[in-house]
């Protein structure tokens, strides 16, 4: 049986693999939707498999990133980003309808790649996980406050559930940079380094 670190390995090695192939899929999709008039039902099918291949790729980046935390592989490319562009880009992958963002941010140093995708998937799991219409994300410098968390979404959102690789990947990445997540009455707190 292998150990944590080289199943981690193999799950990266699996991610690196799997990604050709996607490309693949995903260019070909791309290219029948600007080339070719395709006739419905075809052109939805096709519009379809491109969201898809999309989403398997994101879904890959997920699973590289958690394998290399878990391996300690991880070496995070740290930029400058504002604390409140991170819960606006949140709000607008998710809907402003379902996301108000509120409050002041402050530029902090973090992997962006990995926070801005993160606190996207913290958002959703607390929308999705809690049955919830909308949420307020309410910036406060470091301090990014997601309301409402139900009591049945909390252990999701924290990634003690695993129910939800986003929420889970975040909760790593975020406080394998420092930072912490946490739940108190019915408000989820992301804390950035």
């Amino acid at each position: 049986m292998p150990n944590d670190s080289s199943f981690a390995r193999l799950v990266s090695l699996a991610c690196h693999d799997v990604r050709t192939p996607l490309a693949t899929v995903h260019g070909f999709a791309k290219t029948l939707t600007r080339t070719v008039e395709l006739e419905p039902p075809a052109d939805r099918y096709v519009e379809m498999i491109e969201a898809a291949s999309q989403q398997m790729a994101e879904l890959l980046d997920e699973l590289s990133l958690v394998a290399r935390i878990e391996s300690g592989r991880y070496e995070p490319a740290l930029r400058d980003v504002d604390t409140l562009e991170l819960a606006r880009a949140a709000a607008e992958r998710l809907g402003e309808d379902r996301v108000q963002v509120t409050g002041d941010g402050v530029v902090v140093q973090t992997d962006l790649e990995a926070v801005d995708r993160g606190v996207s998937a913290l958002v959703q799991a607390a929308l999705r996980h809690g049955g919830l219409d909308t949420v307020t994300v309410g910036v406060n410098g470091r301090k990014l406050d997601v309301a409402p968390i139900t009591d049945s979404s909390a252990p999701v959102v924290l990634g003690e559930e695993l129910r939800d690789l986003g929420a889970a990947v975040a909760v790593r990445a975020i406080e394998f940079l420092g930072g912490s997540v946490a739940v108190e009455d019915g408000t989820l707190t992301i804390r950035l380094a």
